[in-house]
């Protein structure tokens, strides 16, 4: 199945907070957007792997994703290994997006820039014919994405490049707010949980805070930020805002 944008993220939620306006302003643009996670979000100090599983299930399909996925890695003890490169070169090979987004390069979360750095590199690697990868025995054309993005997590990073997502905000927040769990959503259903620096009310305002930052700085009110690797390229100078 081929993708238009594939995000690959460590833990589910990741996408939505990070590209959640991204990804539902392509979706209503007619592209194939999928969301391929690297772990199950075992580690979280609120809810369990099974109830992240639903949750983003839930949120994918807010989202109206063409594909979900999750690698199953260890959440915490995933590294920037042969056999971990080798699974997010299968998912890579197996959708063959144009783009790709990816966990910010460095981040307050450690798996964050540590994935943003083993996709970025993954990327590379899964363009390589001599790496051989098999997916239901049949062996995997190699394919390398035309673009790289990471996205501003809770760090703040001078973006690159920033996407107005003002009419796709609410999606995006609706999609965060799936995760139940996770998140406050002004309803008091885990009073019984920890609070944590994701559940507690203000975090959503800061969420809110941030893109309206990011918007401000195109004149639009909600926008969100990445970064590259590369130099980013236009042909016409008069599209930029």
């Amino acid at each position: 199945m081929k993708l238009d944008l594939l995000v690959i993220t460590v833990h589910p939620d990741d996408a939505e907070l990070g590209a959640g306006g991204t990804i539902a302003k392509y979706v209503a643009a007619g592209k194939k957007v999928g969301i391929v996670d690297l772990t199950r979000g075992e580690l979280g100090t609120r809810g369990t792997a099974e109830t992240r599983d639903r949750e983003a299930n839930d949120a994918a399909a807010i989202l109206g994703l063409t594909v979900r996925d999750n690698l199953a890695l260890r959440d915490g003890f995933f590294n920037n290994s042969e056999e971990d490169k080798l699974a997010v070169i299968q998912a890579i090979r197996k959708y063959q997006p144009e783009i790709i987004i990816t966990n910010a390069i460095t981040d307050r979360h450690p798996d964050h820039g540590r994935a943003g750095h083993m996709v970025n590199e993954a990327c590379f690697l899964a363009g390589l014919r001599k790496i051989e990868t098999i997916a239901d025995g049949i062996l995997q054309e190699a394919h390398r994405p035309r673009l790289v993005l990471q996205m501003i997590q809770d760090y703040y990073i001078k973006p690159d490049i920033v996407l107005d997502i003002t009419d796709y905000y609410t999606i995006k927040e609706k999609s965060i707010l799936a995760y139940k769990t996770q998140f406050y959503t002004g309803e008091d259903t885990n009073l019984d949980e920890p609070q944590t620096y994701i559940s507690n009310p203000d975090f959503m305002e800061s969420t809110a805070a941030r893109a309206r930052e990011f918007g401000r700085s195109i004149q639009v009110k909600y926008a969100e930020g990445f970064t590259a690797k590369k130099i980013l390229g236009v042909d016409d100078i008069f599209h930029l805002i």
